[in-house]
């Protein structure tokens, strides 16, 4: 059995990842927040699986912490890595390196402009990893929309509740583009990337993106909840005035095309995005 080093193992999908294929590989953690990376002893593990993160905070977080977490922790742990003779290294990374929403969809070969902290973090991480990339150290770098599925937080667990309280949503007719990742296509793609040790930038995604408006439809039917979906003139207008953030998320487009993440992988989505938000909504850790 393959034995892979875990980072992040109690985030949405580190221990996703964990419930799913802990049978089909010896899974070890490590945490930077409880054990000494000084003490890690890699000498029996094959591939890690770097989740660990600093994301958006919602308090705010400062561009050292961001520094500290997303560039340096990540460096030094893989800098043991290849010290220690381990082939593998598979980073978690985020389409937020491209930058903010877009009416065009990002591919693997888009020019980054992170605008963020966090995305200009995770581009240099990205950017270090390669340097290290030799022919006996295989690095592969996963960048992802936003990810949702049972346990979900931030904004997508807000709209549900949203939607499970409110029967008239002003959120009628919007016709934007946004790219999601269920959590269990997501570690499917892991499981791909550990077993063909390819190394690369492979994009993550469901089939298809989604308006606001279907997203809505689709959380509304798996709640069985009567919502009615109206288009209110200069709403729009008004939300971008007042929460430009919220505006953002809920009409523009953030949508990527990862047909070639598909083609060198040979990969395929194994769960719908229909399916993704009926197990999020049921509670359904599949």
């Amino acid at each position: 059995m393959k034995q892979i080093l875990l980072t992040g193992s109690t985030g949405f999908v580190g221990n996703y990842f964990i419930n799913k294929y802990n049978d089909k590989y010896e899974i070890n953690t490590f945490s930077f927040l409880n054990d000494d990376l000084n003490n890690l002893n890699l000498n029996k593990i094959n591939t890690i699986v770097h989740l660990s993160a600093l994301v958006h905070q919602m308090g705010g977080a400062s561009a050292e912490e961001y520094k500290k977490v997303n560039i340096i922790q990540t460096l030094e742990l893989a800098k043991k890595a290849k010290v220690s003779g381990i082939k593998h290294f598979i980073f978690m990374s985020t389409v937020k390196v491209y930058g903010e929403e877009s009416n065009k969809p990002y591919n693997e070969n888009t020019i980054c402009k992170p605008q963020d902290d966090y995305g200009k973090t995770k581009l240099k991480a990205e950017q270090e990893l390669k340097k290290l990339e030799d022919d006996d150290f295989i690095v592969s770098i996963i960048r992802t929309p936003i990810i949702y599925g049972y346990g979900v937080k931030a904004n997508i667990k807000n709209l549900i509740n949203l939607v499970s309280k409110v029967s008239i949503l002003p959120f009628g007719k919007i016709e934007n583009k946004r790219s999601m990742v269920y959590i269990g296509n997501i570690c499917h793609m892991i499981d791909v990337i550990i077993q063909k040790q390819v190394s690369g930038v492979f994009l993550a995604s469901d089939d298809n993106p989604l308006s606001t408006t279907r997203l809505i439809k689709l959380i509304a039917r798996e709640l069985d909840k009567k919502v009615y979906l109206i288009k209110i003139p200069f709403f729009e207008s008004f939300l971008k005035l007042v929460k430009p953030s919220f505006h953002k998320r809920l009409y523009e487009s953030l949508e990527v095309n990862n047909s070639l993440t598909k083609k060198v992988l040979k990969y395929k989505n194994i769960y719908s995005i229909d399916d993704g938000v009926r197990f999020m909504i049921k509670g359904i850790d599949k």
